[in-house]
């Protein structure tokens, strides 16, 4: 009865068990070879280590705004309006400082030639230095002083000869200027014409006589017209005194 009731000879061995690896374990089994690593990607260049930190600056929260009552509109609109007032005010100025010289010049004129009067009787003037002159014409406007200038007709010859060196008074030239006090002289004027002028008025007129003192003296002048004037020569002139005006700057 034992006998038929004992374990069979073959449950007498101990099992050997085959262990088990879950999934999630992820253990190889000790005799298993462990897999090939994957391929480490390539480094580039640069390296997250060798950059420098980048700082991040959070953007500042915006200031409120706040509402505040301006009178720029009543600025500007008074600008423009003074502006253009100003603007107005200036070219009338201009205006009537145009209009108020040209009333002036019209006035001179018209005094000038309500005085100016010819001289019904010739007579010589003999200056002390020489000069003789015969007054054609009284002028009735300004007399000339340093620096002013001087517009004027002027024909000259030389006295005792019929041919002349210069002649403004023909309607295709034009009238000569002279700033008092100036040198040198051109176009036939000489140190004697500025010497009478000093004494004339515009407006007047007169037949000159000037001696080679104060004239071209020693050496005489070539005018550059062809015209020789000699040494020592004394000039005959008729001198008009247009216009006396301040000279420009």
């Amino acid at each position: 009865m034992a006998t038929s009731f004992s374990s069979p000879p073959f449950l007498s061995y101990p099992l050997t068990r085959t262990p088990r690896f879950s999934s999630s374990s992820q253990t190889p089994p000790p005799n298993s070879q462990p897999p090939n690593p994957p391929p480490s990607p390539k480094l580039t260049t640069t390296s997250s280590e060798q950059q420098p930190p980048v700082t991040v600056r959070e953007p500042k929260p915006p200031k409120p705004t706040t509402t505040v009552e301006t009178t720029d509109w009543i600025a500007s609109s008074l600008t423009r309006r003074f502006g253009l007032g100003a603007g107005l005010a200036w070219a009338a100025f201009l205006a009537v400082g145009v209009i108020s010289e040209q009333i002036k010049t019209r006035i001179e004129v018209s005094e000038q030639e309500a005085n100016t009067r010819d001289v019904e009787k010739q007579e010589e003037v003999v200056l002390p230095n020489g000069i003789r002159y015969y007054e054609l014409r009284i002028g009735g406007g300004a007399s000339p002083r340093n620096g002013d200038l001087v517009v004027l007709d002027l024909k000259g010859k030389i006295e005792g000869r019929g041919e002349g060196f210069i002649d403004t008074f023909d309607g295709d030239k034009k009238p000569l200027a002279l700033v008092m006090g100036s040198r040198p002289y051109t176009k036939g004027m000489c140190e004697g014409i500025e010497y009478i002028v000093r004494s004339m008025k515009a407006g007047g007129k007169r037949r000159v006589i000037v001696p080679p003192n104060l004239g071209f003296g020693e050496k005489g002048a070539d005018l550059g017209t062809g015209v020789q004037i000699p040494p020592f020569a004394t000039l005959e002139y008729i001198v008009e005194v247009d216009k006396v005006s301040i000279a420009p700057a």
